[in-house]
């Protein structure tokens, strides 16, 4: 008689048995993964930290860039978090809607819009920061000084890595 159960299982087994030694025990690739479940559940815990403040980690993102950056365009802004210039043309109103950006004309050129928080969007970015810088000291604290810096140095030269391969496809694209 068919059991779909055992028959699902035995090939179930089958196939993993011939992916598993070609990604699950290549340690760049389980490396990968547990890096990208950290920033994963980080950002979960920052959402829900944010949460209080009515504050979603997108908006964080543009805020903490103006912080740093006050009057950035909203072009460069996009480049800089990776996003899409109509992910910036949603987010972008909501923030204004709730008073904490406000767009203005660049002086040079007025086809360019500048970004810059408002007071209140200031004193929120200030207090989210808060949060974020102690989510990731305290998830950093699991390691040694020299390990934060030996992940830090990885994650910068894969950064500078996907960076240039995303230039060449960008390059290979507009040829």
């Amino acid at each position: 008689m068919f059991n779909i159960e055992q028959n699902s299982t035995t090939m179930n087994e089958k196939q993993e048995a011939k992916t598993k030694p070609a990604m699950w025990e290549n340690s760049r690739f389980k490396n990968w993964v547990a890096v990208a479940r950290a920033c994963h559940l980080v950002q979960q815990e920052l959402a829900r930290q944010l949460r209080p403040l009515d504050l979603k980690t997108p908006h964080l993102d543009i805020m903490v860039n103006l912080v740093r950056s006050a009057g950035i365009s909203q072009q460069d802004l996009a480049r800089k978090l990776f996003v899409g210039r109509s992910n910036m043309t949603m987010l972008l109103p909501q923030l204004e809607k709730r008073g904490l950006v406000e767009r203005r004309a660049d002086p040079a050129d007025k086809r360019v819009l500048r970004l810059y928080l408002t007071a209140e969007g200031r004193a929120l970015a200030d207090r989210a920061i808060v949060i974020q810088a102690a989510i990731i000291d305290d998830m950093m604290s699991a390691t040694t000084p020299e390990e934060c810096e030996m992940v830090g140095d990885a994650m910068r030269r894969i950064v500078a890595r996907l960076l240039e391969m995303q230039s060449a496809a960008e390059e290979t694209e507009s040829e």
